[in-house]
């Protein structure tokens, strides 16, 4: 097929499809409100998407926590520890693993070089895959180590039978994550959308035939969330291995074993910035714990957790459109652009935030009844709002620089950061002002935000408002030229 028979893939991803038949037009010649109005669309493309299918993923979580949850108080826990502890570890690390593939891809499809993100999709897959292997002992021995951390035996026991039961699911990250970035990467996420919310309404159906209909009891619950996400898998494999792609997948290629070792290099540092971020508040629970009236304490913070992860879906989103958007334009060579799909996203994704704090702290008294009738627990909630509200607050801002890291291949720097911010200030902080002040879990939690979250988003701020944007377009330019083939086209010329 011609290169110009091409209207998505090949447009310039500067220019809007009538421009180009026209005469070239410089961006920065458009009004503000306008190039505001064109990079927010070309945003949405992904964020959109992604946020219907992060809310997608997320609920089928809950509803599987739901139906447990009408088993017993044990399978309840079981199924919570399991979702939250043991799948969360793998989750967070080869999520982080699998966005190399926003860095590589996105900077890729900007320049052009579409052939290579089909290799390196298959560099993704085998390099996850041999990274949920080496986490396979986690599941395996996943009773002992509940155990060790202070789990009661019963809870223990049957979290370790979930586990060994949701092992398929933990492979099938290796498979899912990347193909959703290799999408999302050149725009076709809608795809992802539409099979999100086919497997959301599937696993609602398997549920309750597994549980109720079947009585398999947990095993069942654990079984349906390995049977909805590996659909969610084979749909998306189909969708790239079967002609949709046609010019970023050519099919399976030894070139996929050349060049891992710097790939496992950029997929570890992802994997470690995303990790101890994602862990970093499932610790403040643990914490929690083990405070003198630890029962009301975690009840409490579970509802705010439960109501600032719904809404952390959506600055998720906006991480991945943003790191999309950056890596697209840098790719291209077009610094300025990056940083202005920088600035755009970051306006967005703020004025969201804000919106949504408005409206906990204007509720403050009220949320709590969305998950619970105890007054205890509604008073609890009621006096941990305004940290909601604040953490609600960072959500808008640290998750779109984050972004911007991953789509610049900056990510090495931001594991540095998150590990000084979370684990060296935050914690400590929090467990000062916790126990030391006696302030309980308004402490723990409030010095974390200020030591961790609040000063890493500074950080991170400092950083991208700093960096010198067309360096960062020569340097994504020579990561393509480095990690690619030569494009036929160009090796064409050279030969003439």
């Amino acid at each position: 097929m011609d290169r110009g028979e091409e209207p998505v893939l090949n447009q310039s991803l500067l220019e809007e499809p009538s421009s180009r038949n026209s005469p070239a037009e410089d961006p920065q010649a458009k009004s503000l409100p306008s190039r505001v109005w064109i990079e927010t669309k070309k945003l949405w493309r992904v964020v959109g998407p992604a946020i219907v299918a992060r809310l997608a993923g997320y609920s089928m979580n809950v509803i599987t926590q739901a139906f447990a949850g009408h088993l017993g108080d044990n399978e309840l826990a079981a199924i919570s520890i399991v979702n939250n502890v043991i799948l969360g570890f793998s989750f967070g690390l080869l999520l982080g693993m699998a966005s190399a593939l926003e860095t590589l891809c996105g900077q890729a499809f900007g320049a052009k070089r579409y052939p290579m993100l089909g290799i390196y999709l298959q560099r993704s897959w085998i390099v996850l895959f041999i990274g949920c292997i080496l986490l396979t002992p986690i599941y395996i021995f996943a009773s002992p180590i509940l155990k060790l951390i202070g789990q009661t035996d019963e809870v223990a026991e049957l979290s370790g039978v979930v586990s060994l039961w949701v092992l398929p699911l933990h492979f099938s990250y290796a498979i899912q994550f990347p193909l959703q970035r290799f999408l999302q990467s050149q725009l076709k996420n809608f795809v992802t959308l539409w099979t999100s919310l086919v497997v959301l309404v599937f696993h609602a159906l398997i549920s309750w035939i597994f549980v109720y209909v079947l009585d398999f009891g947990i095993v069942g619950a654990a079984v349906t969330l390995d049977i909805s996400w590996w659909l969610q898998c084979i749909m998306l494999l189909v969708f790239v291995t079967c002609g949709w792609c046609p010019l970023s997948w050519a099919g399976l290629s030894m070139e996929a074993f050349s060049g891992l070792w710097e790939f496992v290099k950029l997929s570890a540092a992802s994997g470690v910035m995303i990790c101890l971020e994602f862990w970093y508040y499932r610790i403040l629970i643990l914490m929690t714990g083990y405070l003198e009236d630890a029962t009301l304490a975690v009840d409490a913070l579970s509802v705010c957790m439960t109501i600032n992860g719904w809404e952390l879906m959506i600055h998720l989103a906006f991480l991945a459109g943003t790191g999309v958007r950056v890596a697209n334009e840098l790719g291209a060579g077009n610094g300025q652009a990056a940083k202005f799909a920088a600035k755009v996203s970051v306006a967005e994704s703020s004025f969201i935030s804000l919106f949504i704090c408005v409206l906990v702290i204007a509720l403050h008294d009220k949320i709590g009844y969305i998950f619970t009738s105890s007054t205890d627990v509604l008073q609890e909630v009621d006096h941990l709002s305004y940290l909601l509200g604040i953490t609600i607050l960072l959500n808008g801002v640290q998750p779109v620089l984050s972004g911007v890291a991953v789509g610049s291949g900056w990510q090495a720097w931001v594991a540095y950061i998150n590990l000084f911010c979370y684990y060296i200030i935050g914690l400590p902080l929090g467990i000062v002002m916790g126990w030391v002040a006696n302030l309980g879990v308004l402490g723990i939690w409030g010095g974390m935000i200020l030591g961790g979250t609040a000063v890493q988003t500074v950080l991170l701020a400092i950083i991208t408002s700093r960096r010198d944007w067309e360096k960062e377009a020569r340097t994504a330019g020579q990561r393509v030229k480095q990690w690619s083939t030569p494009d036929p086209d160009t090796r064409t010329e050279e030969q003439q």
